[in-house]
């Protein structure tokens, strides 16, 4: 596999949860939570860096012995951040974007959309994504759906009916349900196999051009409109291609959020939760 970059773009300032990133659990801050679990994926070759926006997080990073590059906070999204990053290191061929809000990640998932996108030449980033089973996430505008086109299944569905193995190439991504069923009730369909609806999970692999493309690039119109940046590269002709991975777990937004992988954390028996496996979240 071609040298990769894993880089968590890491903002002080949020919104529902207040410097979120640095908010501890079992004495570690959600940012280093997530961090070793970036650091346990065996496509981190180059290592992982943290791209902060304020010495605060810089002093956090530093205090676990991690990496960090300092970035401005006007960026317009985690994208120009890595895009930035990508710059000071010429000799690396893929950037891995993993969300810092996400100390539930799965390492497995993060090499399989790196993976994705090294077996296919033609591909100028990769994302992943797990099948949509319940009408209530089909209809729920905070998850994106993956239109998906060319799916090839290699390891079929587990018996919590994730896929185990597969991808394909996304077509467009959505806050509504789509695709839409014309004449039915689109969810008759949430059991079909392979997959019709997709959860789009929020994690990046990208090659170097596509990042100085991108940070280069003015917001497109669908963009604008669905508030989705993978949108600009669909609009441009990019090829994105999907790497199917496991079911969701919520990142850290909220206080209740927060609370929620305490007890999970804490409390691995009674959760399910296990400290050697995370999953991603949207």
């Amino acid at each position: 596999m071609p040298e990769t970059q894993i880089v968590l773009p890491a903002r002080l300032a949020s919104t529902r949860l207040p410097e979120k990133l640095l908010q501890k659990v079992a004495g570690k801050s959600v940012l280093r939570h997530t961090y070793e679990s970036a650091c346990r994926a065996a496509s981190a070759s180059a290592g992982v860096i943290v791209a902060v926006d304020d010495r605060r997080i810089a002093d956090e990073v530093e205090s676990f012995g991690g990496r960090w590059i300092m970035t401005p906070t006007d960026c317009p999204s985690g994208t120009d951040r890595i895009a930035l990053v990508a710059d000071q290191f010429p000799s690396t061929d893929i950037f891995i974007n993993v969300q810092s809000d996400e100390p539930e990640i799965d390492p497995a998932a993060i090499d399989a959309v790196a993976e994705t996108l090294a077996d296919d030449p033609q591909a100028d980033m990769a994302t992943a994504g797990t099948p949509i089973r319940s009408a209530e996430a089909l209809h729920d505008p905070a998850i994106v759906k993956i239109v998906m086109a060319d799916f090839s299944a290699t390891g079929g569905e587990t018996e919590q009916g994730s896929v185990a193995a597969g991808q394909g190439r996304a077509v467009y991504f959505s806050r509504a349900c789509v695709p839409h069923r014309r004449g039915g009730d689109p969810a008759e369909l949430l059991r079909q196999s392979p997959p019709i609806y997709w959860h789009h999970l929020g994690l990046y692999a990208y090659r170097r051009d596509f990042l100085s493309w991108f940070a280069g690039s003015p917001p497109s119109v669908l963009e604008e409109t669905e508030k989705l940046e993978q949108l600009r590269a669909i609009e441009a002709g990019k090829k994105i291609v999907v790497a199917a991975v496991g079911p969701a777990m919520p990142g850290i937004d909220t206080p209740e959020d927060l609370a929620a992988f305490r007890r999970r954390f804490e409390d691995p028996a009674t959760s399910g939760f296990s400290s050697a496996r995370y999953h991603p979240r949207p």
